[in-house]
């Protein structure tokens, strides 16, 4: 098992997995786009000190998706929309062991006998969560929903004309 100390969510992040070390404790292993490794603290200790570091904080993300999409349970979030950053908890993000996925690199799933998903990524990893394939499926179409309904209001500003104030004498 490889270690890391600290972590910035970035582009090629697919998924903060909440894992367990040998004393108990949750730990994050990191899936990303050619690696694999762990951090200490919880997933959602990850989202947070990312989205920081983007000048906001997942208590702001959470409102924010509220805000724009109205979902209250399981909210997806943005990170950074300008780097295309968009999870989705598979669970309450307010519990510790709620792992977060990046639905853009998810190429397929596959629900399990023990009703659990396992996730196919694009690049052949894998990840197994102890969710149902239909809760996964709707996670996936909400996140989705939201980020049509930022970017439209994002667009809805860009194309506003710009109002220059003149003097008049």
């Amino acid at each position: 098992m490889v270690y890391k100390k600290e972590y910035e969510v970035n582009p090629q992040t697919m998924a903060l997995v909440a894992n367990y070390d040998a004393q108990g404790q949750i730990i994050t292993e990191v899936v990303e786009n050619g690696e694999r490794f762990y951090l200490p603290g919880y997933p959602g200790k990850i989202v947070d000190q990312s989205c920081r570091y983007f000048a906001s904080s997942l208590e702001g993300r959470l409102s924010g998706t509220k805000q724009v999409a109205g979902f209250t349970h399981k909210p997806p979030i943005v990170i950074s929309q300008a780097m295309d950053m968009y999870f989705f908890p598979i669970i309450s993000p307010k519990r510790k062991e709620c792992t977060w996925i990046a639905p853009k690199y998810i190429r397929t799933h596959k629900g399990e006998s023990d009703q659990s998903t396992t996730i196919y990524f694009m690049n052949g990893d894998t990840v197994n969560v102890p969710v149902s394939v239909g809760m996964i499926i709707n996670q996936i179409q909400r996140t989705a929903q939201f980020r049509v309904k930022l970017e439209d209001r994002l667009k809805h500003y860009h194309s506003q004309p710009e109002i220059v104030a003149e003097t008049f004498s």
